[in-house]
């Protein structure tokens, strides 16, 4: 099965070196593009020093637009599996396997951190266990880490991925796939790692605003996708 890593980037040169690098040396079975998401840092110069396989957005689009970047990329060169992976550093490389071996049975596999482990008591994960209601309530399917963004897709979703307007990486997304479209969604046990360098967007409000996003997506907009 041909998999690429979709690494989109967002000001991560202090990480990307690291990070991909360690792809390159200890995966090499494993293709990738990083997307630049019209980074002010140094990202694209890290790139182009180590000759990385990449995508220069001229502008900033977000998450969801550099996201898209790089699945069309996997759709347009034939790949069989796509993998959204995190530049970082909390995406481990070692579960990479067990997402491919998973996505032969599913169109969709989420690397989750609560598949075999009990979430812990906080705030964050009394949103993780919100959406996991709401995902489950519209769906009829039980997903236990809807937040994580370690995602394998095969080329059914790459598809309609690619296709399809404002289909950004999130639980809203993936409400509407399995809904609307069909698409069955499977879970592997993972553990994250931390962040290298620099500082997570999610701060306190990004992260309620994503939430009460989410929330509405999922019980009202989809339906009308």
């Amino acid at each position: 099965m041909r998999t690429i890593l979709v690494i989109p980037a967002y000001n991560e040169a202090d990480n990307l070196e690291r990070v991909v690098g360690e792809l390159i040396r200890d995966y090499p079975t494993y293709d990738y593009v990083i997307v630049n998401d019209g980074s002010t840092d140094a990202t694209a110069d890290v790139c182009r020093a180590n000759k990385f396989r990449f995508l220069d957005l001229p502008i900033n689009l977000g998450l969801s637009g550099a996201f898209q970047a790089g699945i069309k990329y996997a759709r347009n060169r034939g790949y069989d599996c796509a993998i959204q992976f995190d530049a970082d550093g909390q995406h481990r490389p070692e579960y990479l396997d067990s997402l491919v071996e998973a996505i032969a049975d599913y169109d969709i596999v989420i690397g989750s951190r609560f598949v075999t482990e009990e979430k812990p008591h906080s705030m964050r994960m009394f949103g993780s266990n919100i959406l996991e209601a709401i995902f489950r309530l519209t769906t009829r399917t039980k997903v236990n880490d809807p937040t994580s963004g370690m995602r394998a897709y095969n080329r059914k979703a790459i598809n309609l991925l690619a296709s399809g307007p404002n289909l950004g990486p999130e639980p809203d997304t993936l409400a509407y796939l399995v809904r609307k479209k069909g698409l069955t969604i499977g879970e592997v046990q993972v553990q994250m790692g931390e962040r290298i360098a620099g500082e997570s967007y999610l701060t306190a409000g990004v992260s309620a605003s994503y939430m009460a996003r989410m929330v509405t997506s999922m019980l009202f907009f989809h339906h009308f996708r």
